[in-house]
């Protein structure tokens, strides 16, 4: 394992400038999750063993990989295809020391139904310690390099997440706080495991920001998780932060149709939190946004210097799939707030986050991502004829 602050140079493609490509004076980069495909998701929930899902998983991350680099996309990810459970709480999937009955996932947080059709999925309860990862993501992320011929992304869980592993009565023998450092010490693992084995981009998603904010609307609990994920980013060099990105969805974070007990989240109120984050790139949900300049100057006044924003362009939420020219206008809105040198373009959530969700076609997602790669080119070629 490479040391605090090291990356081998050799285990990273070349890159230009915050992943641009010659062709594109904007980079482009997706979220994460592509709706599986049917055989799988139905073998999936028939219970097939993990052993006989194999031929069936390798051949729809084959699938998923060839449809986004037939969208002209410079950066493309496996579409989240391997993660069969809780996207919450993959790294520690069949843990010896955790029990199922953990902190329970408001049902808008998880986005869709479970196996078994309740809308309660739960993180595990940690039992005794130590904690330790039974997987990381490098594993996913070698699986997809065996298909893919542009640079691949690779999205992760953050610490604060896992941190809800940790029961609130505490655990006899392991304090919190060598629960958090043994925490920290595995996320900074997962993220190095990923950057060595030549990832162009490893994405941090902050699914638990809006779950803190409704919680705790002190900010309180929210501060903490920023704390905790700024442990491990300081872990890291500034080289090695700017390949490291962040990104919170808008799912369940409108007001509509809250649960008991939650109070209403607004996403705008959640960025300046967000920037809080050390990480070199934060994607950000633009394109569902009821107010998008309001997103953009709350963007432009909290992004620190170093960091790139790229802008959600197309809405995951919405089935009608957006024109090039919307997306293009989009981008021009946020390059005249945020400026161009430190824009990207990104979806504003993955397609099918966290559980398999059936709202959303694969050929829809599929579309929205050609738009938003079309998109961005022609907005970038507006952008340059006005230099």
């Amino acid at each position: 394992m490479a040391r605090a602050g090291s990356v081998p140079a050799a285990a990273v493609p070349a890159r230009g400038a915050a992943g641009v490509t010659p062709a594109m004076m904007i980079p482009t980069e997706p979220i994460g999750s592509i709706p599986r495909p049917p055989e799988l998701v139905a073998a999936v929930r028939a219970g097939v063993k993990a052993c006989e899902l194999a031929p069936l998983l390798d051949e729809a991350v084959r699938a998923t990989i060839a449809s986004l680099e037939a969208t002209g996309a410079p950066v493309v990810c496996d579409g989240e295809q391997g993660k069969l459970e809780n996207f919450w709480s993959y790294p520690v999937h069949g843990s010896p020391n955790a029990a199922p009955d953990g902190f329970r996932i408001p049902a808008r947080m998880a986005g869709a139904l479970d196996a078994d059709g309740a809308r309660e999925p739960r993180m595990p309860r940690l039992l005794r310690g130590p904690f330790r990862y039974q997987c990381y993501a490098d594993g996913f992320l070698a699986a997809a390099r065996r298909h893919a011929t542009m640079p691949l992304k690779q999205a992760i869980i953050s610490p604060s997440a896992l941190s809800l592993m940790y029961p609130p009565d505490g655990i006899p023998g392991y304090s919190r706080e060598q629960f958090l450092e043994d925490l920290v010490r595995e996320h900074e693992t997962e993220i190095r495991r990923c950057l060595e084995a030549g990832a162009h981009k490893v994405q941090v998603d902050f699914a638990e920001g809006p779950l803190a904010m409704r919680l705790d609307p002190s900010g309180a609990l929210l501060a903490s998780f920023v704390h905790l994920n700024n442990l491990a980013l300081r872990r890291f060099s500034h080289a090695e932060r700017a390949l490291i990105g962040l990104h919170v969805s808008p799912l369940g974070i409108q007001p509509a149709g809250l649960e008991s007990g939650e109070v209403e989240c607004d996403y705008a109120d959640l960025l300046p939190a967000l920037f809080e984050i050390r990480a070199g790139s934060v994607y950000i949900a633009l394109a569902g946004q009821p107010e998008p300049s309001r997103v953009l100057r709350i963007a432009r006044d909290y992004a620190r210097p170093e960091q790139h924003v790229f802008v959600g362009v197309t809405n995951p939420a919405d089935p009608q799939v957006e024109t090039p020219r919307q997306v293009a206008d989009r981008l021009l809105l946020a390059a005249d707030t945020l400026g161009r040198e430190r824009l990207g373009s990104t979806d504003d959530s993955g397609f099918a986050p966290f559980y398999d969700d059936t709202r959303v076609s694969r050929d829809t997602a599929f579309a929205k991502i050609r738009a938003r790669v079309e998109g961005t080119r022609l907005a970038s070629r507006i952008l340059e004829g006005a230099a």
